[in-house]
């Protein structure tokens, strides 16, 4: 499985880049595109009979342009779906990657750093705060699976190697801040990706999946007051900490993931 986002490919750098109403969107796309393609191929170098399934996941899960899509994969597409970033994955695949990955809201200098969308400010499970990259890892590993690789600027592969350790990570670019860097030539990025993916993918044996055991303390730091005034109508979800925060305990991680999807889902609702 290779889950794609597009704020961590390289030369990739500005939301004109990554909203479909935007100018420079269809040029994002197409460099979204390239690098997953290089990702593919790279699964096929190292096993020429894999399963490869790539989940497009940024926004509206709409960006991969299928026709320039390898045809040897299988494009999970659209939304809304179980799993979200991740969907199409099940017990029984043998490793994830995480391509054009970015970091978690609140940290930088990074580039486009958020978490799921801009109504969240940060996640907290257990204390301990995770963005879309420890989510993703933390789902998947909830089913048995390793994350194996990760693909983005510096600051999301120093977040995600403090997380599994022993997997393979690929800066495309280093970041200046939220919307400047360094980036490789985007033949360069995908040369390093796909020789990253092989060698990733080779090693999986190694490579522990990220286990969160529950039951699972959470807390949803949501931008706004009135978010939290939806929130609070799901059982289970309480108001604590002031005007911002909710918390909920969940049996497992699958359940908090459902749980936190939720949650962003009423963030976007605007008071009439």
């Amino acid at each position: 499985m290779i889950s794609v986002d597009l704020e961590g490919i390289s030369g990739i750098v500005h939301p004109n880049e990554t909203n479909p109403d935007r100018s420079d969107y269809e040029r994002g796309r197409a460099l979204m595109t390239a690098e997953a393609n290089a990702a593919i191929a790279g699964v096929f170098d190292a096993e020429p009979d894999a399963v490869v399934w790539v989940a497009d996941a940024h926004g509206t899960f709409r960006n991969l342009l299928p026709e320039d899509l390898d045809r040897r994969a299988h494009l999970v597409r659209g939304k809304p779906r179980p799993l979200g970033m991740l969907a199409g994955l099940d017990e029984q695949t043998d490793a994830v990657l995480f391509v054009g990955y970015h970091a978690r809201a609140g940290t930088g200098p990074t580039v486009l750093a958020h978490t799921i969308s801009d109504s969240i400010l940060d996640v907290r499970v257990d204390g301990r705060s995770l963005g879309e990259i420890g989510l993703n890892a933390a789902l998947a590993g909830h089913l048995g699976v390793p994350v194996v690789l990760l693909s983005g600027d510096d600051s999301p592969c120093t977040e995600f190697s403090e997380l599994v350790p022993s997997a393979v990570t690929v800066a495309v670019k280093q970041s200046l801040g939220q919307a400047a860097a360094v980036a490789l030539h985007p033949e360069e990025a995908r040369e390093r990706l796909r020789r990253a993916a092989a060698d990733a993918v080779t090693r999986r044996g190694s490579i522990p999946p990220l286990k969160l055991a529950g039951p699972l303390d959470v807390e949803v730091d949501l931008y706004g007051p009135y978010m939290v005034d939806l929130a609070v109508l799901v059982p289970g979800v309480t108001r604590v900490g002031g005007g911002r925060t909710v918390a909920f305990q969940a049996a497992d991680f699958g359940d908090a993931y459902r749980l936190i999807a939720l949650l962003v889902q009423l963030a976007s609702i605007k008071p009439n």
